[in-house]
């Protein structure tokens, strides 16, 4: 039967007819984490929101850049998950990482090192030969728990205030172009406020296609489509879905 496995779901757009097959959802079921010194070893399903608090009351730091991200730290593996990319707060899960064992799809368990996960931007080994995250090994630094509270309070004012989370959205939806930012493409192209059916891009955040009423996979489909064809007419420059899609579209 054919399988697809989630974490939180939350880089993710499903298809309007479904998906043929069975979810397997890595989450509250496997999402236990234990810190030893410097490291936090969590299974893939823990939260990267909990294992950053988990952190910050442990007095380590490097981890404060995913507090907000909504996913699990098995997603975050598979894609590299990062955030505020060129701020001085700004990390990716590649600067933090020291392993990740993972299930093949041979039904080996592996324990990959860094080098060996192949962690690019928004990519990695185990997206590329279609692992499945079971745990992950995480290093941090010692720090001052007042001073990490203070940088995931900053960085979530920074998330409420610029990102539009008072709609539903898969997250950012196009990769960073080398030398662009995507959200200031689609502005420069007219499209802020875009709207195909219910989707619509952000007015807050041209970066977000967002569900502004009742849109369907194939409203935001649609819409990000258009999208990309109007940036590449104005810039020369084609920008590439960031999330996952699953089933037919």
């Amino acid at each position: 039967v054919p399988y697809y496995i989630v974490g939180n779901g939350s880089n993710l757009l499903v298809s309007d007819q479904g998906y043929e097959g069975v979810i397997i959802q890595i989450y509250k079921q496997m999402n236990r984490v234990e810190i030893t010194e410097n490291e936090i070893h969590a299974q893939a399903g823990a939260l990267l929101s909990v294992i950053a608090n988990r952190a910050m009351e442990a007095e380590l730091t490097g981890f404060e850049f995913a507090a907000g991200i909504p996913g699990t730290i098995g997603g975050a593996c598979v894609m590299n998950a990062g955030a505020y990319g060129g701020e001085a707060y700004g990390g990716e899960m590649k600067d933090v990482l020291e392993t990740v064992t993972v299930l093949t799809r041979d039904g080996d368990v592996k324990t990959l090192t860094k080098d060996e996960l192949e962690l690019g931007y928004r990519t990695s080994v185990i997206a590329k030969k279609d692992y499945i995250a079971l745990s992950a090994v995480i290093r941090l630094e010692n720090g001052k728990k007042e001073e990490i509270k203070a940088v995931m309070d900053d960085l979530k004012e920074k998330r409420i205030t610029k990102q539009p989370l008072e709609y539903p959205s898969a997250g950012s939806t196009f990769k960073r172009p080398e030398g662009y930012f995507a959200g200031k493409l689609i502005q420069d192209a007219g499209l802020r406020g875009f709207q195909v059916g219910g989707a619509q891009v952000s007015e807050k955040h041209c970066g977000f296609v967002v569900n502004k009423d009742q849109a369907t996979a194939a409203d935001v489909m649609n819409l990000m489509n258009q999208v990309s064809d109007k940036v590449y007419e104005m810039s020369g420059v084609r920008l590439e879905p960031e999330g996952k899609r699953l089933g037919v579209f």
